[in-house]
């Protein structure tokens, strides 16, 4: 087991497990280590999306996680442009996300619901019930 390895497991086992510990340090090293699921989990700390070009905001850190190949990131970078009202930046990085092999995220580009179902889609005015094949 590597030493990235055993963070993680601590990591987890602190967010998750509730066992006794400081979860943010954790996931703040790794994530300087360039590791893009920690990059990914940090960034959705964070309130604010942020712009891409700032390498501490959600957005930049998910960017980052994105060009090292993590399929996540480019779903949350969908999301983040959905809930900005940016319908094209949603259309674009679903469509990186699927290219990497997300599958929701080919299902989602394929359909390209402007109407979806989470909390924040309730905040810009684009919320719609909840139907059987959302949870498929």
């Amino acid at each position: 087991m590597t030493k990235n390895d055993r963070l993680w497991n601590r990591y987890w086992s602190i967010r998750d497990n509730h066992k006794t510990g400081y979860a943010m340090p954790i996931i703040w090293h790794l994530a300087f280590q360039r590791d893009p699921l920690a990059m990914t989990e940090l960034g959705s700390t964070f309130d604010k999306a942020g712009s891409i070009a700032n390498p501490f905001s959600q957005a930049g850190l998910a960017y980052r996680a994105f060009r090292r190949g993590h399929l996540t990131a480019a779903q949350h970078l969908a999301m983040n442009a959905f809930n900005g009202r940016d319908l094209h930046g949603y259309r674009y990085w679903l469509a990186r996300a699927a290219k990497l092999g997300h599958v929701d995220a080919a299902r989602e580009l394929k359909r390209f619901e402007l109407r979806l179902p989470h909390k924040n889609a309730a905040l810009i005015g684009r919320r719609r019930p909840y139907r059987p094949c959302d949870f498929a």
